[in-house]
């Protein structure tokens, strides 16, 4: 079974920091650009962060460039988003999905996880 899992999302205090982690089951991440979405409550949901299969490129969202960093681990099949210096906006449901390329829009990707729950408290 082809699938994407989230984990790590949990309630943290304002200024702290979170790893989230994205596996993979069912097919090699490596060949896939791995995007980081968020969804707040009653928010679109926006790309947060994206890492490319091919050259391990990164883009951020300007919301959190400078606190968060995308990493793959391609020997584990999973990607990582480190969130240092959480404030309470960052509040979300957090996804990860796979595509061909971090150009894709959200409407291209070809995979995605259910999400974790990740609370900023001030």
């Amino acid at each position: 079974q082809l699938q994407l899992v989230e984990s790590g999302g949990r309630l943290v205090h304002s200024g702290g920091s979170l790893r989230l982690s994205c596996a993979a089951s069912g097919f090699s991440l490596a060949d896939y650009a791995i995007t980081w979405f968020r969804q707040a409550p009653g928010n679109e949901r926006e790309g947060v962060s994206c890492i490319s299969g091919s050259d391990g490129r990164t883009n951020y969202a300007d919301s959190v460039k400078g606190r968060f960093t995308i990493s793959r681990d391609n020997a584990k099949n999973t990607v990582f988003l480190r969130m240092n210096s959480l404030i309470v906006e960052d509040t979300a449901v957090y996804y990860c999905a796979a595509a061909q390329s971090c150009d894709y829009p959200e409407g291209g990707m070809d995979y995605w996880g259910k999400g974790t729950l990740v609370t900023v408290s001030s």
